[in-house]
Order: structure tokens, then C-alpha cells, then sequence
């Protein structure tokens, strides 16, 4: 018999009731490090005072008005992304796939505006996740993603993810854009060299394309810069963002260039929740966190501390941990032993990590993590590195 809640997710056999910083409390009063963070979502921790202040203020005096009318606090954090971003202008979602799918409309309602309508394919990447729409499986493609929902929305051409040939050998006079993410994140923390991104950026120029950056996962100081393609010196035209941006609030936003945004007039795209009242007074209370004085200063440094103690770990775990990667607070470690037996040994050790492809596991934890709570989090996850030990010792006789 079916579910009430449709069985699309294989969930762990766990239900919290209650979070604090990086923890979280189950049902039965146990309390878990989480060093996913809803996968990279609750950016100040959960129940952060300061969200949780803005949040509750707003909710006493203004839920949902709808796009019709202006929305102070919208243009209050628009204000805020054009000031720290390469962005003139942006169309607030619920989510990071609703933000690409903006992002896609976008790039297709420039060339048309342009009087090239015939301009409408995207170049995306192999293994590369831009959400689960029609058009954002389509453009990621992989039979994972895809198998059962054909057929697909026509449009969009995979490159081989850091391959700058494949990319070149795709541009066509139909090509529209490139779409990228900085980093892989379902893909494993996979990250080109950041002279690919150049490269890219060169030749969107030449050809007269748009470079899309997915952000989703990795902005909003994930990275410990503000958005990740900074690292490279790269500015995109249009770029999607989400997760990080409300904290834990359902919130995103397609950002662009005053260009790149000049078909988008009244009419052409909308959203009856994208960027209410409530989740606008979030994000807001986010970005002034985030871009405050020392805050991704101390991301940076944070993640430096931490990488060198995960290199630790892996020195004293070789046969379950074989590698490191990643930028700032957004790692990778490629797994020797099967990742998902990781995974399951650290629930056992009251500890939260994300799995991802190429056999890896994702920490993302809150960027206000302290010293203090990441030697916590490394006795926790070398706990589960020893079961995993012994389970390998075990089966093999």
C-alpha cells in the first residue's frame, strides 16, 4: 500500500523534532551533529536567533500580499544582491529549480528579443543536477534523472564537464547559452580548473552566448566567497541561486545583467509565492550575515582547519576514506569503502553526512560552525570510520 507522503525519497529511518546550530534532536531525544545542513540549505545553523527574529516579526505583520503589488522587503534584498553580485536585476523563486528554469526562459527570451529566435539550445555538462523539472532534467540529461519522464524537453547539448573541446565542438547557430555549475554537487564536489571557467566566459563573448552559473548549492559563502565563480574572476550573465539565500526558508532568485534580462518585460514570467514578505525577511537577514565585516573571512579559515584535519582522518582510515576536495565549507571526501556504508556508520555514530556521486560524501556544514563543534564532528565521523573498519575486518573472515 502506498505511503500519504508519496515514496519518492529512500529516507533514513529518522524523523527530528528540533534543531540548535549544527544539531538535531529525533523523536526520541537524541541528538545528531549535522554536518549536511539540509545539503547545504541552513547556511547559519538551525534555528539561528537572528533568522528566527526576523522571521517571527515578519509573520506578525505580513504573510503574503502576492506579486501584484511592490514588496518592501523583496526590494530590499534585491538591493542587497545587486550591491555584493555582478547582478542589476533578479526574479525571486521558491527554489533552485524554479531559478533555473528563469534562468533558461531567460536566455531564450534574450536571442528571441534580439530578433534571433532560432537561438534556443543550452550547452549544459555530464553530471551535472539543475533540479527536477522537465526542462532541469532535461538539461542536466543522465538515465538516473531522466529514465520514465521522456520525452524531454529538446534544447539542450552535453558538454563533458572541464572539456573545453567538447564544449567548442557543440556551439551551433541554434546555441543560446552555456549553463554551468562551479562545482559539481551532486556530481561528487567535482570542480574544473578555474581557467575553464574562463575560458567559457571567453567564449560566450566570441560567440555571442550567455554564460549561466547554477549557484544553488554553492553560494552564498558555501565557498567562502560570496558566489564560487568569483574564485575564477568570472562574471556570468544570469545566475541561480537558492538554498544558502533563506537559511532554511524555501527561497531562490535568477540574478542578471540589465542585458541579459531585456526580454524578460511585464508578463513574461511569474510566481504566485516567489518572493513573499516572509521569505524576503529571511534572506535578507542572511545576506547582511553573510556580507558582514569578517564573516567569510572566517569561513575561509574555518575550512582550512577543517581540511587538514579530514587529511587526518583519511591517513588514519585508508581503507574506508582515499581523497579530500572541494573550496571553503562545501568538501568532498571520495570514498575507499562504499559511501553509503559511511553514511549509515555515521547515523550509528550520531552524525549527518550528504552522499554524492563518483562514491562521495558531502560536508556542508552551517558556515558559523566553530572550532570547538568540528573537533566534535571528526570524533564523530572517525567513530564511523572504526565500524566501518571492523565491518570490512569482519567480512573478511
Amino acid at each position: 500500500m502506498i505511503t500519504p507522503v508519496l515514496p519518492t525519497y529512500a529516507r533514513a529511518p529518522l524523523a527530528f523534532v528540533e534543531g540548535q546550530g549544527p544539531w538535531l534532536i529525533d523523536e526520541k531525544g537524541d541528538r545528531y551533529f549535522d554536518l549536511g545542513a539540509g545539503i547545504a540549505v541552513n547556511v547559519l545553523g538551525h534555528a539561528n536567533p537572528t533568522l528566527v527574529s526576523a522571521l517571527e516579526d515578519q509573520a506578525r505583520r505580513l504573510w503574503h500580499t502576492s506579486n501584484l503589488y511592490r514588496i518592501p522587503n523583496q526590494e530590499k534584498l534585491a538591493e542587497l544582491l545587486v550591491e555584493h553580485t555582478f547582478a542589476d536585476t533578479m526574479f525571486f523563486t521558491n527554489s533552485g529549480a524554479e531559478a533555473m528554469e528563469c534562468a533558461i526562459k531567460m536566455a531564450r527570451k534574450f536571442h528571441s528579443h534580439a530578433g534571433n529566435p532560432e537561438r534556443f539550445r543550452v550547452i549544459t555538462f555530464e553530471g551535472s543536477f539543475h533540479g527536477r523539472t522537465l526542462a532541469t532534467i532535461s538539461a542536466a540529461g543522465g538515465e538516473k534523472l531522466t529514465k520514465g519522464f521522456g520525452p524531454l524537453l529538446p534544447g539542450f547539448d552535453h558538454a563533458v564537464y572541464g572539456d573545453l573541446e567538447s564544449v567548442k565542438a557543440l556551439i551551433g547557430p541554434e546555441t543560446a547559452a552555456i549553463a554551468i555549475e562551479p562545482i559539481l554537487g551532486e556530481g561528487g564536489i567535482i570542480q574544473p580548473e578555474r581557467a575553464f571557467l574562463k575560458a567559457l566566459r571567453e567564449i560566450c563573448d566570441a560567440e555571442g552566448l550567455l554564460l549561466i552559473m547554477d549557484e544553488i548549492q554553492t553560494g552564498v559563502g558555501r565557498t567562502g566567497k560570496l558566489f564560487a565563480h568569483e574564485w575564477a574572476g568570472v562574471t556570468p550573465d544570469i545566475m541561480a541561486i537558492a538554498k544558502g539565500i533563506g537559511g532554511g526558508f524555501p527561497l531562490g532568485a535568477c540574478l542578471a545583467t540589465e542585458r541579459a534580462a531585456a526580454g524578460m518585460t511585464a508578463g513574461t514570467h511569474g510566481s504566485t509565492y516567489g518572493g513573499n514578505p516572509l521569505g524576503c525577511a529571511v534572506g535578507v537577514a542572511v545576506m547582511e550575515t553573510v556580507t558582514g565585516p569578517g564573516f567569510l573571512e572566517e569561513v575561509n579559515r574555518l575550512a582550512g582547519a577543517l581540511r587538514q584535519k579530514l587529511e587526518g582522518l583519511i591517513s588514519a582510515h585508508p581503507t574506508v576514506l582515499e581523497s579530500v576536495r572541494g573550496e571553503g565549507l562545501m568538501i568532498g571526501i571520495r570514498c575507499k569503502a562504499a559511501n553509503m556504508d559511511v553514511v549509515n556508520a555515521g547515523y550509528d555514530a550520531r552524525l549527518l553526512v550528504v552522499p554524492a556521486a563518483d562514491n562521495a560524501i558531502r560536508l556542508l556544514p552551517p558556515l558559523n560552525i566553530t572550532d570547538a563543534e568540528i573537533d566534535e564532528a571528526m570524533a564523530r565521523l572517525d567513530a564511523a570510520c572504526v565500524a566501518v573498519e571492523a565491518a570490512q575486518r569482519e567480512a573478511a573472515g
